[in-house]
């Protein structure tokens, strides 16, 4: 019975692995999409953003399963409990990914228009999620402290960013309706960057059994 269950555990490490890696993918190609503001990959996004949703119910479904048809343990427990809550951040950050495509879609930003270090932003999130679901995978502490510890690289993109918006808005020639775009992607971006603290805060719990304050 053991065996089934440990089985049925891998079988929930690969799945969010899977997602977790959708979840990259979607960053990454809104980012580009971003870069060159083609509407046509900002689309792409979407497709994504579907598979992602699919992967939180399927692992939402296989997390009850183990609940309901196994015996786990407190740890096994831990694992499980942290699993659906991680999801949950993951299935967000798929939506925030899906935002930005939606602001590129609307045209407002053109191709060269973003200097300000948005793809940096965006590959730094791509960082934190792929660590911190590889922190859950090994039972790895100190990477996901690291994770915990990496927002502040994500919060000072965020706030070079922003200052940099504020101050195009006092030019002559200052396009509003493009810096509030861009100011929403960075927005985006770092909300990401916090799910995937949290992500990082679910595996600690998973570990130890103590929930990280907020």
């Amino acid at each position: 019975m053991r065996s089934k269950f440990d089985e049925q555990l891998e079988a929930l490490h690969r799945d969010l692995i899977a997602m977790g890696a959708l979840c990259e993918s979607a960053i990454a190609l809104s980012a580009k999409a971003l870069e060159e503001a083609d509407a046509e990959k900002a689309r792409g996004v979407f497709e994504y953003v579907t598979r992602i949703d699919r992967a939180e119910r399927d692992i939402e479904n296989l997390c009850i399963k183990l609940l309901l048809q196994q015996q786990p343990v407190a740890t096994d427990l831990r694992v499980i409990s942290s699993a659906l809550k991680m999801v949950t951040d993951m299935e967000r950050i798929g939506d925030n990914s899906g935002d930005i495509a939606e602001i590129v879609s609307m045209g407002h930003i053109t191709a060269g228009q973003n200097g300000l270090n948005l793809r940096d932003m965006a590959l730094a999130t791509i960082k934190m999620v792929t660590d911190s679901i590889d922190a859950f995978v090994k039972s790895d502490r100190e990477l996901a402290r690291a994770v915990i510890d990496y927002d502040d690289v994500v919060d000072g993109h965020f706030n070079r960013i922003k200052s940099a918006l504020i101050g195009t808005l006092r030019g002559p020639e200052a396009d509003g309706e493009a810096a509030l775009d861009l100011l929403m992607v960075a927005k985006y971006l770092e909300r990401m960057g916090d799910h995937a603290v949290n992500i990082a805060k679910w595996v600690l719990y998973a570990v130890t059994g103590e929930k990280e304050p907020e």
